[in-house]
């Protein structure tokens, strides 16, 4: 997936069934968060670190969603068990994932999608992607980013 380029457009459900789809984010900042698992320690400290900051991502225009091939079942689980305040949206097929190139990596003899970042501006546009990201401290580093990214849009006048 190539910055500069359209995010390709999804519609997937969330937790509680609900379809969720690229167009939904237009006129916001949209942080598209790949994780591999539900309920893992990894995956759980990004979640809560996410919900946690959910007002401060509100208050600069950016909405968080979480990606998983896990089931609608399983992140509603996720949801309910932490008190997550985010979207989780279920990519079961891993159609969108592979669309966006996100690497996999093998662990006990399975395979899991590569902890992947991508930040789409509020056009549907690729602006930024995190490879093999660390769950501790992503969300604020991505504030900060996003909130440098829309200093040099508005300097660029785009």
């Amino acid at each position: 997936m190539e910055l500069g380029k359209s995010f390709p457009e999804f519609s997937l459900p969330n937790q509680d069934g609900k379809t969720i789809k690229l167009t939904d984010f237009r006129g916001k900042w949209l942080v598209l968060y790949v994780y591999p698992k539900d309920d893992t320690p990894g995956c759980t400290i990004q979640a809560k670190a996410f919900t946690a900051n959910d007002e401060r991502f509100e208050k600069e225009n950016i909405k968080v969603v979480g990606l998983s091939q896990d089931a609608v079942d399983s992140h509603k689980n996720f949801c309910n068990k932490f008190a997550l305040t985010i979207d989780l949206v279920s990519d079961t097929d891993g159609k969108l994932l592979k669309a966006t190139g996100v690497g996999q990596t093998e662990w006990k003899g399975t395979m899991y999608w590569d902890r992947t970042t991508f930040v789409i501006d509020p056009s549907g546009i690729l602006v930024k992607r995190y490879d093999k990201v660390t769950p501790e401290g992503h969300d604020l580093v991505l504030l900060d980013d996003i909130k440098e990214l829309k200093t040099q849009s508005v300097v660029s006048g785009t």
